[in-house]
């Protein structure tokens, strides 16, 4: 919004000449979003405690009861840090913008919902899987539908160190793309079992894919690093500035011991949207290394499930997902914690390689 207000008067005054430059939105925005979390950060959670707004345990990790009552919903708070931030710096008038935000308070409404039923029934269960699948499935089927009739758009995939594969899977584009947001959505929310567990993930997510969108909506950077243009796609690198002022916001209160948790209104928002950034950006395999974390977590509920119907009730991990086994192996919290930070950092530093290795 300031971009179409003050830049146009960039002719008479040049100082708003700094306006057109989306890194300098971008870091704007991340300290915006950034100051908006911290300081309605106490008040939010002050009120959250006065509707009682309290997280329920599920009853098999008896080891967080402690926890039972901490607010939750803290997602509220970023998607407003995130939104504000994002239509105060970007250029409103572009659509991959607006297709962005549509994301992420689409898969937040259903998150939203989810979490609303856990606190009316009074306990940690919500919508069904089978209903949260549906409506993250018809949200992503709606912005693909939008994203594929841009002539700018292509339907080739990328494949990461192979500057000559990029095959065109057509039709078939539309449901890949529609699971890697709805993959990426359960991922981020599967991750968020832990105080910080899953913000820090995915801010260094936000940090990685800032670089790849900008990159790819820069038309001389792509050509030189060969990596696919989509012409405007840049802008949403302000939004992944947002993202991570809101997210690093968030961690304040969210880190040990937790005073807010975000809830699945911010785990399923945050998760989604980082699956439709790669699929703007046209990285959606570089998905899988940036959320590596995401994707042994999920992976670990998937092989718990399996083995344990085939085999008879008997079970690879102590508890899945992957955090709790750990967890129950005795080793603390805290540790847990910050060792999963540190794997998503080298994760995210071997992402960001990839630029230079095709």
């Amino acid at each position: 919004m300031l971009y179409n207000l003050l830049y146009p008067l960039s002719e008479d005054i040049s100082l708003f000449n700094v306006f057109r430059y989306i890194t300098f939105r971008s870091v704007w925005a991340l300290l915006t979003a950034l100051l908006i979390s911290i300081l309605l950060g106490p008040r939010f959670i002050g009120w959250l405690q006065r509707i009682k707004c309290g997280q329920y345990i599920q009853e098999e990790v008896s080891c967080h009861s402690s926890k039972a009552g901490t607010p939750t919903m803290g997602g509220l708070l970023i998607g407003f840090a995130m939104v504000v931030s994002s239509l105060l710096w970007c250029d409103i008038t572009n659509r991959y913008v607006w297709l962005t935000l549509f994301v992420f308070c689409g898969f937040g409404l259903v998150g939203f919902l989810d979490d609303f039923s856990k606190l009316r029934r009074k306990r940690n269960k919500g919508l069904s899987a089978r209903a949260k699948f549906l409506w993250q499935m018809l949200i992503a089927a709606v912005v693909m539908y939008v994203l594929v009739k841009d002539p700018v758009y292509s339907t080739h995939l990328s494949v990461p160190f192979f500057k000559n594969i990029s095959p065109d899977l057509g039709w078939l584009y539309v449901p890949f793309a529609m699971m890697v947001m709805v993959g990426a959505s359960n991922g981020v929310n599967l991750t968020d079992g832990m105080d910080g567990l899953a913000i820090g993930p995915t801010v260094v997510a936000g940090i990685v894919f800032s670089v790849f969108v900008y990159v790819a909506g820069h038309a001389q950077m792509s050509a030189y690093l060969q990596v696919p243009a989509v012409p405007g796609v840049g802008e949403v690198t302000v939004i992944c500035g947002a993202l991570v002022g809101a997210g690093l916001g968030f961690l304040w209160f969210n880190a040990y011991p937790a005073q807010v948790f975000m809830g699945d209104v911010g785990s399923l928002s945050l998760g989604g949207t980082l699956g439709f950034i790669a699929v703007l950006c046209k990285q959606e395999l570089i998905l899988l290394v940036v959320g590596g974390l995401f994707v042994v977590e999920t992976l670990s509920v998937i092989l718990q499930v399996g083995y344990f119907k085939f085999s008879g009730g008997k079970r690879i991990f102590r508890m899945a997902p992957l955090h709790h086994h750990f967890e129950l192996k005795g080793i603390p919290e805290s540790k847990i914690i910050i060792r999963f930070w540190i794997t998503s950092a080298l994760l995210g530093l071997v992402a960001l390689s990839v630029l230079k290795l095709r």
